[in-house]
This record gives structure tokens, sequence and C-alpha cells, in this order.
């Protein structure tokens, strides 16, 4: 009984000190035992999955006859579906005396096709719930619809009318062309448009990347029915289209209503696609300061050639630029210039990628009287990161880790996948691009960071190019290893 009585008492003292350790913090019982929960935003992210970015069995891709390819990703969680067309041929692909065209020429597609003139389309599209875009990039030129997946022989019927018939009234045509030109004259009242225009004719006159995509005043004082209608027909081939659907459909019997619309056109060349720029450009540093007086905050954008679409260094140059000036308030560029510096409220860098290679740019602005001061900054980032303050092994890991996380946010959605295949098949990449691209990014090494700093930032032969008041801007510009500075008109 007395031994007993002592296991009793045993029992009893462990599970006071037991409690007693629950209470005060000194034991904790694990979760499976009815302890506490570490709250998930405590824990450490999972990993990115890794793989395939579509499901198996939801992709389709086949190729007609006459060479058009087609992309379908089946969806069905909504009754919802998007598809047309993508021809690889874009605002890029005219001359420079028809910069502008592109643009016209979509408009006026979206206002009458086959029987309908532009009421009776708009008309038919809203009443649907639906919606109609034709639009030109600079490397494709782009229908689209979209509506409830029960309309879908609806939305055919409208495509093809759109791809096939474009009306091209005239009526509708002067009315493009005054809200064109409108628009133009706008555009030249908003410094940040104006000075990337300017940007464009120091890095590529001559060449069609040196308009804008919208043109000028001047392109578009050219342009007729006949110059509009042709922008689309000659363009739109089988083998450089791509049909592309997403959502709530069938790919089977897509297949077979893209085989019945578009199957019979004929296999024909389309016209060339954009041509070479020069391969450096400038070859020497320039500045040039368009005249704005009236401006009392300077707008500054720094520029020299960058990458295509297809560039292999890609992932580097992107890991490059993130710690430049491409990750907002992560960047070098933002600590010196706006955080220490207190000199603008924002700057930034970033490559515009095309078919061919388009510019790379840094862009910011400040108060007229403190521009010398953010170029210098300006300058010395460039230069310093490409030399003297190389990426650091903190920052490559930080945006190894932010493009892969930025990567899983670009594909949230079924439309997002399938716009990303699709500017696959238009540069002519690797299909498993996404698949592998987090593999990829991951298999960088400092050392190849660091190198495509040095190859392809060049802040010898950078123009610089200012808008504000000259009279200002020339006296803080001098002694900068230029022969003149140029003076432009906006």
């Amino acid at each position: 009984m007395r031994k007993r009585r002592i296991q009793k008492l045993a029992a009893s003292l462990s599970m006071l000190v037991l409690v007693s350790g629950i209470v005060t913090g000194c034991a904790v019982l694990p979760a499976s035992l009815g302890g506490p929960v570490t709250p998930a935003w405590e824990l450490p992210p999972p990993p990115p999955s890794e793989g395939a970015i579509v499901p198996e069995g939801a992709l389709h891709r086949k190729e007609l006859p006459n060479g058009m390819s087609i992309v379908i990703l089946e969806d069905d969680r909504l009754p919802r579906v998007s598809f047309g067309l993508e021809v690889r041929r874009g605002a890029g692909s005219v001359a420079p005396s028809q910069a502008g065209i592109a643009a016209i020429a979509t408009e006026v597609m979206q206002r009458g096709a086959g029987d309908r003139d532009g009421l009776a389309l708009a008309k038919v599209v809203e009443d649907a719930g639906a919606s109609l875009s034709v639009s030109a990039d600079w490397d494709t030129t782009g229908v689209s619809l979209s509506g409830l997946s029960e309309d879908r022989a609806l939305l055919m019927e409208i495509l093809e009318d759109v791809a096939l018939r474009p009306r091209f009234d005239q009526e509708e045509f002067d009315k493009a062309m005054a809200e064109h030109q409108a628009g133009l004259i706008a555009a030249q009242d908003d410094p940040a448009t104006l000075i990337r225009w300017h940007v464009l004719r120091a890095l590529y006159e001559g060449h069609r990347y040196g308009l804008p995509r919208s043109g000028t005043a001047e392109t578009a004082a050219s342009f007729d029915i006949a110059v509009a209608q042709a922008y689309w027909t000659d363009r739109f081939v089988p083998r450089d289209t791509i049909f592309w659907a997403v959502g709530d459909v069938d790919a089977e019997s897509l297949v077979a209503d893209v085989q019945r619309v578009f199957g019979d056109l004929p296999d024909v060349e389309g016209v060339p696609n954009t041509p070479p720029p020069a391969g450096r450009t400038p070859l020497a540093r320039r500045i040039i300061i368009v005249d704005k007086p009236d401006l009392g905050q300077a707008r500054i954008i720094l520029a020299h050639e960058g990458i295509s679409r297809t560039e292999p260094l890609r992932i580097p140059i992107d890991l490059m630029n993130d710690a430049l000036g491409g990750s907002g308030f992560s960047s070098r560029l933002m600590k010196s210039v706006r955080s220490d510096a207190g000199l603008t409220y924002g700057v930034g860098s970033g490559y515009s990628l095309r078919s061919q290679p388009g510019p790379f740019s840094i862009s910011t602005f400040t108060r007229k009287e403190k521009v010398r001061e953010v170029v210098d900054l300006l300058l010395e980032e460039m230069e310093a990161i490409s030399d003297e303050r190389p990426i650091s092994e903190e920052e490559f890991e930080k945006f190894i880790s932010y493009n892969v996380g930025r990567f899983g946010l670009s594909l949230e959605t079924s439309a997002s996948v399938l716009s990303s295949l699709v500017d696959l098949e238009v540069h002519g990449l690797p299909t498993d691009s996404l698949d592998t691209y987090r593999s990829r990014i991951r298999a960088m090494t400092l050392e190849e960071v660091r190198s495509v700093a040095k190859s392809h930032l060049h802040p010898d032969r950078v123009a610089i190019v200012l808008l504000g008041p000259a009279e200002d801007l020339v006296p803080q510009m001098e002694g900068l290893d230029v022969e003149e500075i140029e003076i432009w008109q906006p």
C-alpha cells in the first residue's frame, strides 16, 4: 500500500511539473499532442514548384496544311472562352514612311466587318456581353474575342468576318484618322511621351524603330484606305498566323472550326519582318537637349542599344538589370538617386524586348537645376555595377528569388499562361521554356551576371537625352566628354 501511494504521488508530481512547465514556457507539447500550432505566416514559404506549367492533357497544338498554327488551352472552371489570331508581323514591319499605319488599320478593322457596319458590329458584341479587340504591337498584329462559351459559334462568326472581310468604310477610316491625329498632338504635351520619341530618334534615326509605334503627324498625313487595308491583307497569311484559344472549349471541335474557316487560305509568302537596326548605337556619347522652356521639372533618359526577345543571355541580363534599376525600391538606382540623394520620386531601367534589339534605357525626372547631379549619379551607377562595385552575392541571391517568385505570379491565370505560350510561338522559342524557367534561373552563376554587366552596359557611349529648358540645362552638361551639346526642338 505504502509503495502504491508513493507511485501515485510521484505521478502527480510529474504531471504538476509538466503543467507548470507548459504554463511558464519551460516545456511545449508538440502540435500532434495538442500543443500550440505555429502560425502559417511564421513558417518558411514552401519551395516553388518545378515542372510542367500546364496540366497534362489541357494543352493542344496543331498545324493546318496551309501553315497556320493552333494553340488551345482547355480550362472549364468558368463558362467563358477567349480566342483569336496572332500574326507574326507588327508595327515594326512597315517602312518608316508608313509609321503609324498599323494603329490606323487595326482601329478601322474594329469598325465594321462582313455585313455589319461599325454600329452593328459593336451592337452584336455588346449584346452578347463579349469583347472584341484588334491591335498591333511592334512584332504582332492580333484579333481577339472573349465571351461566354455558349456563344462560341457567334464569336467565331465575328472573328471570321473581322479577319477575312474587314469593311474599311471611308467614313470610319476618316473618323479613325481624325482621332489618331488628335492623339498625336495631345501626346506632344506629355513630357514622358515626348522624351521617349526623341530617344528613339537619337538611337535609330532612319530605321523603323526611330519613330514611335503610333507614327507622327507627318507620316499619317499620307495614309488612305488602300494603304490601311494593305497593311492587314499583306500580313495575314497562314504561315505567319497563330490561332489561339483558352477557356471552356473542346479542342477537337474547335480545331475543326478553324479548319473550316481558315483552312482554305492559300499558303503564300508574307511581308518581311522588321529589319535589324545598327548593332551599336550610339557609337559615341551624345548629349541631346530637347528644349522645353516652360518645364520646371526636367525629364532624363540615358539609352543605348539593348537586346532582342531571343537573346541567349536574357536571364543573366534580367538579373543584372534588376539590381541596377529594374526592381523598384530594391534597385541601386532607386537607393542612390531617390533614397540617398532625394533628387527624384522614381527611377528605373529596362530593356525593350522585340524581334530585333530594342533600346536599353534609364529613365527619371528631377528639378531642372539638379539635372547634372542626377546624370552623374546614373553614370556612376552604370560604371560601378560593371566595374568597382559588381553585383554582390547577397544581391544575386535576392534577385534569383525575386524572379522565381515573380514568374509564378505572372502565370496565375490560364489566360496569362496561354499568352506566354503564344509569345514563345511568335518568337520561335522552345515550347518548354515556361516549364524550365525556374531551373534555368537557379542554374545562373554570379560570374555570369557580373559578366553581362561588363558586356551590355555602355556608360562611355550612352545617349543622354534631356527634356527641359535648354538655357538652364546646357551650362550644367558641359564637361561630360562630348564634342557638342545638341539642341533639338520638340
